[in-house]
This record gives C-alpha cells, structure tokens and sequence, in this order.
C-alpha cells in the first residue's frame, strides 16, 4: 500500500499593501517624477489606489502617448526614491517565514517590475523563494497555476481573482485600499485583518494538505 505524499505546500503573496507598506515609497516617487516633469500629480490620491499596474495611475496624470515613456521614467527613479521609505507590513517576515517552516514555498506574485519587487524585499530581509511581476489580477493565475500555488494572499479584488482564476484559496487581508467587505464580496475564501494572524491559519490549512 502506497503511503500519500501531500503536494508541497506553496503560497502565493501579493506585495504592495500585502507584505510591504509602499505607501511612503510610493509617495516619494510620485513626487520626485512631478518634480522632474513639471506635471500636476496628486501623490496623495494616488496612494490610495495602490494595486493595478502602474500604467493605470499615469493615465490619470498624462496623455496616452506620453505614458510609455513616463512607465519608464518613473521604473528608472523609484529605486533611488522608493525602497529606503519602504517599510514591511506587519506580521510580514513571519508569514513567509511560517510557509518555509512548513517545509512550503513563499512566492511573491506582484503587478509591479519584477527588479524593483526584489530591491524591496531584499532590503526589508524578507527571503521569498521566487519572485514574479509584471502581472495584475487574472494574469497572476499564470505564475500561481506554474508553481502550484495552493494559496494566494492578497489585499486587492484583483487579488481575490487572480486566485479564484488560478483555483487557489484565496485568503485576503484587509490592510490595503479594498475594505474586508469589498473583499468578501469579490470571493474571498477567507478574510484576515492583517498578516498576523497568517501563520495560525496556514497551519491549519496545512493539515488539511497532509490529511
């Protein structure tokens, strides 16, 4: 008789508001590429719509032909601007840190640059297994279906379906711009105040896995 091997435990993580708090950073560089272009952008506003991809937010302060080149502006100075401000949500380190010591993958699976997702959490110390970016809401269900991610944990609607595309649970936190309401709503599996209370979950769900 075959003994069953549970598959290898493997959470996605969302970044912005997720496991960073890149409201400050992001704020940084919204004002420093106002500066540079001398165009009107409220930084302030903009933080509070953190999630979609960045060509999303441009499209509120410039023309449609301006924004490739403004994508590229803004990619070039965030990392003189942005990472340093950037600080780790809380409960964020012990929640990729719980994944592993399951014996699991922690993978990060982001709408921003996939270089600048690495700066940020190789200065906060958080030790992702993989990194993944340039994707946004149903597009992430790609990196989450190829590494067999059983769990994605994200703030944002487009979290929750980037999750539900991909079949994995999706488990939401309400710490970013979507309300834990908002979130339910949208089909979230399961709705935390914030990463704290991951690992306690997580463990719980693993034996699930293995049972």
């Amino acid at each position: 008789m075959t003994s069953h091997i549970p598959p290898q435990l493997t959470v996605g993580f969302d970044l912005d508001m997720t496991l960073i708090d890149s409201r400050p950073g992001i704020h940084a560089a919204w004002t420093a590429l106002a500066a540079k272009t001398g165009a009107f952008i409220d930084a302030d506003l903009a933080i509070t719509r953190l999630g979609p991809p960045l060509e999303e937010e441009l499209a509120y302060w410039f023309p449609e032909e301006q924004i490739p080149a403004m994508r590229d502006l803004y990619r070039e100075m965030y990392p003189d601007h942005a990472i340093a401000p950037t600080p780790a949500m809380a409960g964020a380190r012990e929640a990729v840190k719980a994944v592993q010591a399951l014996g699991g993958r922690a993978i990060v699976v982001t709408a921003k640059n996939e270089p600048n997702a690495r700066q940020h959490l190789e200065h906060l110390g958080i030790e992702a297994d993989a990194v993944i970016g340039w994707l946004w809401a149903e597009g992430k269900a790609e990196a989450l279906r190829e590494y067999g991610a059983q769990v994605y944990v994200g703030d944002h609607i487009g979290d929750v379906r980037g999750a539900r595309t991909a079949g994995a649970v999706s488990v939401a936190v309400a710490t970013g711009p979507c309300a834990a309401e908002e979130l339910r709503e949208a089909g979230a599996d399961v709705v935390l105040d914030d990463l704290t209370a991951l690992p306690q979950w997580l463990a719980e769900f693993a034996r699930t896995l293995a049972a």
